[in-house]
C-alpha cells in the first residue's frame, strides 16, 4: 500500500514555504483552516455567499501579508484575527453594521433564572445570526474573540458607549428571541451565561 508522505512535518516549515509564495503550502493551508475560518466569517456576515467571498479574500490576505506573521504567536489564531478584519471590512463596505433595532421591540430583560440552555449549537448559531449586523459584531467581538470595548470602538470607528450599548442590547435581543423560541417549541433556552458558553463552543 502505497504510504502518502505530508510535504510540511512542522508549522514552520510550512510558514517557511508560505514565505517562499509555495502553492503547495497554500493549498496546505487553505485544506487545514477552510472549515475553521468559515465558520469564523459566517459569525459575521450571516449570508454565506458573502462569508464565503470574504473567507476567500481573508485566505489571499494570509498569503499575501504571511511576512508580518510573528512565529512566536499561534499560526491559527494570526489567520483567525486576519478573517475578522476581512469580516468588519466586508461590513464596512456595506454599510450595514451600524443598523439598530428601536427599544421598543426588545421586550424582555435578562433573566437569570432561567434553566440551563438546552439549545444546540447550530440553532444559537441561527439566533444570533438573526440579530442586526452592528448587534451581531460588538457581540461576537465582545464574546467569541475577547476583546474589550475599547478595542471594539477603535475597530469600529465607534464611541466605547456605543460598543457597549451595542452589547447590551444584542443581548437583550437576544433573549427576547431566545424566549419567543421556548414559547414556540417548548424548549428551555437557557440564561445569557449559559447562552454565551454554548454559542462560544462553536467558535473552537
Amino acid at each position: 500500500m502505497l504510504r502518502l508522505i505530508p510535504f510540511f512535518t512542522t508549522e514552520a516549515q510550512l510558514i517557511t514555504a508560505l514565505k517562499r509564495g509555495e502553492s503547495r503550502a497554500h493549498k496546505v493551508v487553505y485544506e487545514r483552516f477552510a472549515g475553521k475560518m468559515m465558520a469564523v466569517c459566517t459569525r459575521y456576515c450571516a449570508n454565506r455567499a458573502d462569508a464565503e467571498e470574504v473567507m476567500l479574500d481573508g485566505f489571499m490576505r494570509v498569503f499575501e501579508k504571511i511576512e508580518q506573521f510573528r512565529e512566536d504567536g499561534s499560526f491559527e489564531g494570526w489567520v483567525r484575527r486576519v478573517m475578522v478584519t476581512e469580516s468588519l471590512m466586508f461590513l464596512r463596505k456595506s454599510k450595514q453594521w451600524r443598523q439598530e433595532v428601536p427599544l421598543e421591540d426588545v421586550t424582555v430583560e435578562p433573566d437569570y433564572e432561567w434553566a440551563d440552555t438546552s439549545l444546540n449549537e447550530n440553532d444559537l448559531l441561527r439566533i444570533v445570526n438573526q440579530l442586526p449586523d452592528g448587534y451581531r459584531t460588538v457581540f461576537n467581538l465582545y464574546a467569541i474573540e475577547g476583546y474589550a470595548h475599547a478595542e471594539i470602538a477603535e475597530m469600529l470607528g465607534i464611541s466605547e458607549g456605543t460598543s457597549k450599548s451595542q452589547l447590551s442590547r444584542a443581548r437583550l435581543l437576544l433573549q427576547t428571541n431566545l424566549k419567543k423560541l421556548e414559547q414556540e417549541t417548548g424548549q428551555r433556552t437557557g440564561q445569557t451565561e449559559s447562552y454565551e458558553k454554548t454559542y462560544r463552543k462553536t467558535a473552537n
